[in-house]
């Protein structure tokens, strides 16, 4: 079993571990939704607040462990498997920290979590941008377009500037903290148009590489 695996396991049991210990302690309704000022907006009893995190932390690394086992272009996936374990582990820890900062704000810690996100999305979106640009063509991991999955070259081509992409919204995010309650605004946006336009580029590559 890969490192990368073992720490989310490690994490997901924390996570546990945490809630059971927490449960008697906290409120019935807890912060559960922040809007993009940071401000609570969404509450949840108590249990689905402590365990939701913990159940789609498992459910995901369940999910990301048979992908490879069930995917007809597994080959592919064992020809960037580090990167793979490594967007596991990436994954984890995101919704980790989310998690951790969540029981901290509900037991009265005060701070900005918007401000607190940002650089994780930053980090995340970063190392996303090098997986993409490892990804070789699979069913279920990178820019699956009609396009992509029709063509290696075209696969090729989009991941290659996807990674790019990616990497340039992380750093666009880290921008965002200086801009207050707009900050969201600099994770959300430049990442969404990344996604459209590498949607529309893998259109045009496929038919640019199919003329020739």
């Amino acid at each position: 079993m890969k490192r990368g695996v073992i720490i989310s396991i490690a994490l997901i049991v924390i996570s546990f571990i945490i809630a059971i210990s927490l449960y008697n302690s906290m409120p019935e309704k807890m912060i559960s939704h922040w809007n993009y000022k940071g401000e609570a907006d969404g509450f949840l009893p108590k249990f689905w607040a402590l365990f939701l995190f913990p159940i789609i932390l498992t459910v995901i690394l369940i999910l990301f462990y048979f992908i490879p086992l069930i995917d007809p272009l597994k080959k592919n996936i064992q020809k960037f498997q580090e990167y793979y374990h490594g967007l596991i582990l990436a994954i984890t820890l995101l919704l980790f920290y989310v998690f951790s900062l969540s029981i901290l704000l509900n037991v009265n810690f005060v701070f900005n979590i918007t401000f607190m996100l940002i650089p994780a999305f930053a980090i995340f979106f970063f190392y996303l941008g090098i997986v993409i640009e490892k990804s070789k063509m699979n069913w279920f991991v990178g820019i699956r377009t009609p396009w992509t999955l029709s063509d290696e070259r075209v696969w090729n081509a989009t991941h290659y500037l996807g990674g790019k992409l990616f990497k340039i919204s992380a750093g666009i995010s880290l921008i965002g903290i200086f801009f207050g309650e707009y900050s969201m605004f600099f994770v959300l946006i430049p990442i969404i148009l990344s996604g459209v336009f590498l949607i529309v580029y893998s259109y045009f590559k496929y038919r640019e590489i199919k003329k020739k």
